[in-house]
């Protein structure tokens, strides 16, 4: 099926060719058409799918046709699309501004993010934008300066919606929500829909079209997944191994924290491999250089936090290794779809301890996997996995969802309350 049996006009079949797009992804050919007839949407999707150009090409063509400033009058915000991260925001922009050049009448997409100074963004929406990228709370920043209005909102976009909210941005979004006409257009994306996601979507969204493009081994990215048995001590040593025994020209390593992706890309620059960290410790300028020289091939390894496990895409990186586990069976998705995206494929890599072996079997489960423990020669585990302890007595390795909450706690102490025997609650209380 080609871009242009979507409804599309031939500048943006053109613009979606100059990308690089051979053919609609499934996203891309379901979201299309009904996002052009002006209908709310709910797209779900797995990471890598292509969601991005799902919204991006139907938006930019809706812009076209209802262009309203007048000649060398102010651009009036007609389009937002609100993000998550820095990172997404930035990478998102890019692909609206790649795209809008092709277009006739020239559209001006403005990308604003916290972490950096407010300045330069407030001199860059001077004269207004047609498309405003932008993270939750600096967007509010950039409202109180009065640096930009939304009332003229005619298409919002929520993307990584489960993202938004499991990052803390549910009061800024709902303060972001309340700017807005109430007429608009809502295009809602999401790879996963927890109940709160999807309780946001319910109320957001109008009689929406729902594209759910579910697993099948039709779309599911090449990747290869390995999980390699290993004591926690010698894991640094195995990834070294590794990346010289497959030759990786790049590969993305996922840590718990600030401090080991600084700990261990030192190890490995000091060990001979050009490693460098990533994570929200360093500055916006920092961050960005560091992806940038990634992507132009001039780092080999790229420690990073979970920070990157979301809107980060890398063309054609070989493979991810998760160092650390991740705290979700969901993060572990996102982290390995940093992989195998486009059509290329991949590897994935999970070191597991015998300490988090628990942690990765309710992963696997979660997932559906079932990997076998691979042992590489030199590196055999001779920790074994400890007994589940009290407090965890299923062994669940403390993975995200599974922690009993403080309400959980609550209504389990009041169930039992509301079960004791009269005769033990008597006796409790003389």
């Amino acid at each position: 099926m080609p871009f242009a049996s979507l409804g599309l006009s031939p500048a943006l079949v053109h613009a979606a060719e100059k990308a690089g797009f051979v053919a609609p992804t499934p996203i891309q050919a379901g979201a299309i058409p009904s996002i052009l007839q002006g209908a709310d949407l709910l797209g779900a999707a797995q990471t890598g799918s292509g969601k991005t150009a799902a919204f991006a090409l139907p938006l930019l063509q809706q812009l076209q046709l209802s262009a309203t400033q007048g000649p060398g009058g102010p651009r009036r915000v007609r389009a937002l699309v609100l993000v998550p991260t820095r990172e997404l925001a930035a990478q998102v922009g890019e692909v609206l501004r790649s795209l809008a050049q092709h277009l006739q009448q020239p559209l001006k997409v403005a990308i604003v993010f916290g972490g950096v100074s407010i300045n330069p963004q407030m001199l860059g929406l001077r004269g207004g934008a047609d498309i405003v990228v932008a993270t939750p709370g600096r967007l509010l920043d950039l409202v109180e300066h009065n640096a930009l209005r939304l009332s003229a909102v005619a298409h919002l976009v929520l993307d990584e919606a489960d993202r938004l909210l499991d990052l803390g941005f549910a009061e800024e979004l709902q303060r972001v929500l309340a700017l807005l006409p109430a007429q608009r257009q809502n295009l809602f994306f999401s790879a996963t829909f927890p109940a709160a996601v999807q309780a946001l979507a319910d109320g957001l969204l109008k009689n929406p079209v729902r594209v759910e493009v579910p697993h099948t081994p039709g779309n599911e990215p090449a990747i290869e997944q390995r999980a390699i048995a290993v004591d926690a001590s010698r894991r640094t040593q195995l990834l070294r191994h590794l990346v010289k025994e497959h030759n990786w020209s790049r590969v993305l390593v996922f840590v718990a924290t600030q401090y080991a992706a600084e700990h261990v890309a030192e190890k490995l620059y000091k060990a001979g491999i050009f490693a460098s960290p990533f994570h929200g410790g360093l500055s916006q300028g920092a961050r960005n250089q560091v992806l940038q020289e990634f992507k132009d091939e001039r780092w080999q390894v790229v420690v990073t936090t979970d920070l990157a496990a979301r809107g980060i895409d890398i063309a054609q990186l070989p493979a991810v290794v998760n160092y650390d586990l991740p705290r979700s069976a969901v993060d572990y998705v996102h982290r390995i779809g940093r992989t195998g995206r486009a059509g290329e494929s991949g590897m994935a890599v999970s070191f597991v301890t015998a300490d988090a072996e628990a942690h990765f079997r309710l992963i696997e489960k979660r997932q559906h996997l079932a990997l076998p423990r691979e042992q590489i020669a030199g590196f055999e585990p001779t920790e074994t996995p400890a007994p589940p302890s009290s407090t965890d007595p299923q062994g669940t390795g403390g993975i995200k969802g599974k922690r009993p909450s403080k309400k959980d706690k609550l209504r389990a102490a009041a169930a039992a309350a509301a079960t004791e025997s009269p005769a033990a609650a008597h006796k409790k209380g003389s």
